[in-house]
């Protein structure tokens, strides 16, 4: 295994058995300004992989022992950001479309010119820089001081009002809606609004807390009191007094943190795990849940008691789908983070795209419309939005409803269409998908697999 040093240009992982092709890439993609990892077949390219992070993988389809195809799956598997391009000396389309299937941005077919790879390099390099330049901004937006809560539609309104009139208070509120639909963004909205809006805002997934640490991480430790507690640590209320401590997904709560946190709420007292004084706080609690809390002090997984404290002002969320009419609005204020020139909405969307859009159900609400729009900035190099920059589920779906009100659909056919559909519903999570239809994730992986195989629809 040979390695290259540049300081710029793209990280490239490069695996194919020819050692003439080996030298070759070895000297030119470093004079492209390029670092290159250079492995001799499949699995020494996976060794590499999982050590290091690649922008790019450029990889020979057939390999002995391990394919290119298989070698793609890997890497998308542990680096979903890695773009891949295929060398292959088959020269035939369904050679392309397998590579696309699985996760190539494109191909080249051998012997390939240098001067092709090298254009292809300088988009892929294009395109990081615009998702750097997105999470930059991503991050300058999160620092700033203003949460904007984007829509006109009725049920915004509501919410908008609701948050005017609680935030003055020192009242505790319970915001209800499904994932991602922007709870969080309505909590910060409460905070700012607020007497508190100078102090900190802390906010914690309680589902994302490993059970064993949750105690400690909300109320802090004392040096010793436990196994690694090598010195005193503050907790987030701790970290939170005098401003709001957001309390997502609160509903993942264990019983037992359940009746520690009643009494916070109650008492404005704090004990360190490990500690035997207590000390008070000056919080407010906001606290959010997607799950049905009557349902669950009914089954006994949440107590009644904490739900009656936690909810005294309650502020319900709508899904994305229950205002729709939203949708061009808020995609047009997600995707002008992605550019630094303020545009139009009919300047970043054409028609076709944002029909699309608004015509899409959202099961996973404004956080799937901001991943759909991130996919689509770094695929679109200028605006406006094109179809063909929307992940292929969307440009699959409007196929498939084409084909099903023009032509009747084979056994095989509807099976296929039931399982791209339910992907998705579940926003891309093939997990989620096996799961809903009562299949293994593998089994759905060959579904998906096998409908290269379908047949193709006579005329």
């Amino acid at each position: 295994m040979k390695d290259s040093k540049q300081p710029k240009g793209l990280s490239i992982l490069f695996a194919d058995d020819e050692e003439s092709l080996q030298e070759v890439m070895s000297m030119e993609l470093p004079r492209m300004g390029h670092t290159v990892t250079v492995c001799p077949d499949g699995r020494s390219a996976i060794a590499a992989l999982d050590r290091n992070n690649y922008d790019c993988l450029l990889v020979d389809l057939d390999m002995p022992g391990m394919s290119g195809i298989e070698v793609i799956q890997h890497v998308k598997a542990k680096s979903p950001t890695t773009e891949a391009i295929v060398l292959t000396g088959k020269q035939t389309l369904e050679t392309a479309v397998l590579a696309m299937r699985h996760g190539a941005c494109d191909y080249l077919t051998k012997p390939c010119r240098l001067t092709e790879l090298q254009e292809l390099l300088t988009k892929i390099l294009q395109r990081r820089d615009t998702v750097r330049q997105y999470h930059a901004s991503k991050r300058k937006n999160q620092q700033s001081s203003h949460a904007q809560l984007i829509g006109e539609h009725g049920s915004m309104q509501v919410v908008k009002k609701l948050i005017a009139k609680v935030a003055p208070t020192q009242s505790t509120v319970l915001i209800r809606g499904e994932t991602g639909c922007g709870k969080e963004l309505v909590a910060r909205s409460v905070h700012e609004q607020s007497l508190r809006k100078d102090k900190p805002f802390v906010a914690i997934n309680c589902g994302a807390l490993p059970e064993n640490l949750i105690e400690s991480e909300l109320f802090g430790h004392k040096k010793g009191a436990f196994t690694g507690a090598d010195s005193q640590r503050e907790g987030l209320f701790e970290v939170a007094n005098g401003g709001t401590i957001f309390l997502d997904e609160i509903g993942e709560l264990p019983l037992g943190m359940q009746a520690k946190l009643l009494r916070v709420l109650e008492s404005g007292e704090i004990r360190r795990v490990g500690d035997n004084e207590p000390f008070r706080v000056d919080v407010r609690a906001v606290c959010a849940t997607h799950r049905n809390l009557e349902q669950m002090v009914e089954e006994g997984q949440f107590r009644e008691d904490l739900m009656f404290r936690i909810n005294t002002f309650e502020i319900h969320l709508p899904s994305l789908r229950e205002r729709t009419t939203d949708i061009p609005q808020l995609a047009h204020h997600l995707l002008q983070g992605f550019y630094s020139d303020r545009l139009a909405a009919d300047e970043l969307f054409s028609p076709e795209a944002m029909e699309l859009l608004s015509a899409h159900v959202w099961p996973g609400n404004v956080r799937e419309l901001a991943n759909v729009l991130e996919h689509a900035s770094i695929l679109c190099e200028k605006p406006p939005i094109q179809l063909e920059h929307l992940p292929r589920h969307f440009t699959d779906r409007r196929l498939r409803k084409e084909l099903r009100a023009t032509s009747p659909m084979s056994l095989k056919e509807l099976e296929l269409t039931a399982i791209q559909e339910a992907v998705s519903r579940h926003a891309g999570n093939k997990q989620a998908a096996a799961d809903e239809l009562g299949i293994s994730l593998k089994t759905l992986y060959n579904k998906l697999n096998q409908s290269t195989e379908l047949p193709a629809k006579s005329a």
